[in-house]
């Protein structure tokens, strides 16, 4: 083993089993006793506080506060990072071989009783999302990289509804996971503005040479949801929602993205949501349709007849289907 990893071992050995000797640690390790005094001097000078005690019963041990270091991590901690990097790992996280080994380490240096304690929490555990492609993991690997040095980057664009691909020249401000996609929050050169771009539309991506200034204060998160959500603070501007529907259901519905956060009042059988105009015609709907009749919109007529439209077109569309 390494340098690195044997001292590692000694302080893992010296904090499970609180005093060991020389002789005891070059075994354990299979490493000579003077390589043992080496590595002891060595943790010794980078500040840890071994203590050495001669005698008959003497050792080395741990000083007792150092044992209690954030290094050592108790089995809650243990199990709440395996489950943290499962939930990574499975959501395509870019560095996730490197998150696997961290954690094959963690396994490594912990005791019989501790290990079972992780694989016995780790058994029951499942996360299911979309498999991740080897491209996008590229790309997230390069994009997080010029996020964190403030490198400006080209990418290659494929945006919805277009043909041909475009493009762009941006400076990437943060990345976001949401809903199952991951997003780059950038400002993009072409259009002069900030912007989120889907990663898994992005067909290449090149690194530049030139550094850019992120915005003090900025947060990918915040200005991503700012998009996505109506603005609490100009409620005279939205639009009244008001759906009646069965206890169960409506409880289903308040747990959307969406309309968690536009809810203003809720009865037993009702629920008022303020959404601005542009929502009901690009997301309203299509949240709401696949409730079918369980749920009834009791206002605004403008989403009545948007429901209305689109389930009518729908009926055209499978009515022309069996047809041919």
């Amino acid at each position: 083993m390494s340098k690195m990893v044997n001292m590692l071992s000694i302080l893992w050995l010296l904090k499970t089993r609180k005093q060991l000797t020389a002789k005891e640690l070059a075994e354990e390790l299979e490493i000579s006793i003077r390589t043992v005094y080496r590595y002891i001097d060595a943790l010794c000078a980078s500040g840890v506080p071994i203590i050495s005690d001669a005698g008959h019963n003497g050792g080395y041990s741990l000083l007792n506060e150092f044992t209690k270091a954030p290094l050592f991590f108790n089995p809650d901690e243990q199990k709440a990072l395996v489950h943290a990097a499962k939930f990574a790992i499975d959501a395509g996280y870019p560095f996730s071989e490197t998150l696997d080994e961290a954690i094959s380490k963690l396994k490594m240096y912990t005791n019989e009783e501790q290990l079972n304690h992780i694989n016995n929490h780790l058994r029951g555990f499942e996360v299911i999302h979309p498999t991740v492609a080897p491209s996008l993991k590229s790309i997230l690997q390069d994009l997080e990289m010029a996020v964190a040095d403030s490198y400006s980057v080209n990418i290659v664009y494929h945006k919805e509804r277009e043909i041909e691909p475009q493009s762009r020249y941006i400076d990437p401000y943060g990345i976001v996971y949401w809903k199952s996609k991951w997003y780059t929050v950038a400002y993009c050169h072409l259009r002069k503005e900030v912007r989120s771009f889907r990663i898994d539309r992005i067909q290449s991506l090149s690194k530049t040479d030139q550094k850019f200034d992120r915005p003090f204060g900025f947060s990918a998160r915040s200005y991503f949801l700012k998009d996505l959500l109506p603005d609490s603070n100009q409620r005279d501007k939205l639009v009244s929602v008001r759906i009646e529907g069965n206890a169960h259901v409506l409880d289903d519905l308040c747990q959307h993205w969406l309309f968690n956060h536009a809810l203003i009042e809720r009865k037993n059988n009702q629920a008022l949501f303020k959404v601005d105009k542009e929502s009901i015609h690009r997301f309203v709907p299509y949240f709401l349709l696949p409730y079918g009749k369980s749920l009834t919109i009791l206002e605004p007529t403008l989403l009545q007849e948007k429901l209305a439209t689109i389930s009518f077109e729908l009926f055209k569309h499978y009515q022309n289907t069996s047809l041919h």
